[in-house]
């Protein structure tokens, strides 16, 4: 089932808007840019220990990463 969410859209959307590199949000975050890549690309999803390190990061809730605005 495909979600009615877009993560990738916001993960891309967020990192370009702060003016990050994948490698540069990789390396802030301690996440793989291989990772980052697969995710904005759509082709695979983070865990939910990798959303929280990412909605840390970027100041905003797990709902607002997913691109669920409440």
């Amino acid at each position: 089932m495909k979600s009615k969410y877009n993560f990738s859209k916001t993960l891309y959307q967020l990192r370009t808007d702060n003016n990050l590199t994948q490698s540069a949000l990789a390396l802030r975050t301690n996440i793989k840019q291989q990772n980052i890549s697969r995710w904005e690309a759509g082709s695979n999803l983070p865990n939910i220990d990798e959303c929280v390190i990412l909605a840390d990061f970027f100041g905003i809730t797990i709902d607002e990463l997913i691109g669920r605005i409440i």
